[in-house]
């Protein structure tokens, strides 16, 4: 069964989810001051052997600092089959994360392997059963091709995200400007992440000093349907919640849809029509997104 704090996770926007590497002292310290809508401390790829138990000391205390309850908190562990995976997952788990990032996800085995080691650590810290969220990051051919298992796997699941830097190297290409190599991977994880009613994340644009090339793949991601992207470099925070702002145009028309629903709930009415049209329920959805991503970003010139 869904527990009541998984489906508010599941329908939080995240147009932005901030890396921050968990062994730079200074980032750890004081993300808190972007604003992404969810920062997302690594203690996987983005951290040498050496300094993983250092990371998720400081990724933990991190945690608990009074500034970090007011964003939500997501940390990407190391695998679970690592060396590293069970200490990093007890930890974020009894500091309070509020989504835990699975990387390398190949099946639903991983999903319910992690969920079972969550539920554990859950019971022994006193945290409430169910409230820590999962995202899966698919990064493997092999991942591709279970994407729809693995989004089914668990009730925890929030979202599934792609890893594009490893799938590109299972494929035995290389990421491109336009990035056409990874259409199909991103397609696969759009439509697996829809069917479980879960969100579907992008992955990073590596060259951080590229604006334009940013903006070009966030407008091709946007379109495609996903709900948010994972950054690198905090300057790309607002360039991507301009882009997923709402244009005058549409923001208008969504007012327009919402307040003829709201009448016709009022009069009592099952069917809601706009300008002698109906207007069906999928519609007044897309129409209360607009309404909420324009009160999180303003409105974006056409």
């Amino acid at each position: 069964m869904t527990h009541p704090h998984q489906v508010a996770l599941r329908s939080r926007i995240r147009r932005s989810m901030l890396f921050v590497p968990g062994a730079n002292a200074a980032m750890v310290s004081n993300a808190f001051i972007y604003p992404a809508d969810a920062l997302m401390f690594d203690l996987e790829d983005s951290v040498i052997l050496r300094e993983k138990d250092a990371a998720r000391r400081l990724v933990y205390h991190a945690l608990q600092h009074p500034l970090y309850q007011q964003v939500e908190t997501i940390v990407r562990v190391n695998a679970l089959d690592s060396a590293f995976g069970l200490d990093d997952l007890a930890a974020v788990v009894r500091g309070g994360a509020d989504i835990v990032r699975l990387p390398k996800t190949d099946s639903a085995q991983d999903i319910t392997d992690i969920e079972t080691e969550i539920s554990r650590i859950e019971a022994q810290c006193g945290r409430e059963p169910g409230s820590t969220g999962l995202l899966a990051a698919i990064e493997s051919a092999r991942g591709i091709t279970q994407a729809v298992a693995i989004a089914h796997a668990s009730p925890r699941l929030i979202g599934i995200a792609l890893g594009a830097e490893d799938y590109v190297r299972d494929l035995r290409t290389e990421r491109s400007r336009d990035g056409v190599e990874l259409l199909f991977a991103r397609c696969a994880i759009l439509q697996a992440a829809r069917s479980a009613g879960i969100q579907a994340f992008d992955t990073v644009y590596s060259d951080a000093s590229d604006d334009a090339g940013f903006l070009h793949e966030a407008a091709h991601i946007h379109q495609l349907g996903f709900d948010g992207k994972s950054l690198i470099n905090p300057r790309q925070i607002d360039l991507l919640h301009n882009l997923f702002a709402p244009t005058r145009k549409a923001f208008t028309q969504a007012q327009q849809v919402v307040e003829a629903a709201e009448t016709a709930a009022l009069e009592g009415r099952g069917v809601v029509s706009l300008n002698g049209k109906m207007v069906d329920s999928p519609v007044i959805e897309r129409a209360r997104r607009v309404l909420s991503r324009a009160a999180l970003s303003g409105l974006r010139d056409e």
